[in-house]
């Protein structure tokens, strides 16, 4: 009976903690982008802001998505949608659009599977005005 005991002691102990969205921002995310989301500029984009406006359209909800931070992030497609949908609303609750809807792990998985070589290029194309980011 200890033995069980012990076992089970050992495997509560040793399993894996879930991660909120949150939690997985600051350790996929923010060593780059800040706890705060600020970044640094240009290199770095910030997050606050600008992506909200992003995300009112499908082209933008794919490029958040295939951004190569977010897309090769050690997270499953249903956690990386979680984390982007927690910085939309964190950090851009001001610029998100009334219609938006949340991602899903079924649209980040599609994106995430385009490779995107050159995400600040992509961005000055699409959204020149968000170029102050």
């Amino acid at each position: 009976m200890r033995t069980l005991a012990w076992i089970v002691t050992c495997c509560v102990l040793t399993s894996p903690a879930l991660a909120d969205p949150r939690s997985d921002y600051l350790l996929h995310c923010a060593g780059c982008h800040r706890p705060d989301g600020t970044g640094l500029p240009p290199s770095v984009p910030s997050l606050v802001g600008p992506l909200g406006t992003i995300a009112a359209s499908p082209a933008g909800r794919d490029y958040l998505a295939r951004v190569p931070g977010a897309a090769q992030a050690p997270l499953s497609d249903e956690e990386l949608a979680a984390v982007l949908n927690w910085v939309l609303v964190e950090f851009n609750r001001e610029s998100l659009p009334d219609s938006f809807q949340p991602l899903k792990g079924s649209e980040v998985a599609d994106s995430r599977a385009r490779v995107l070589a050159d995400p600040l290029k992509l961005r000055r194309e699409i959204w020149p005005e968000l170029d102050q980011y």
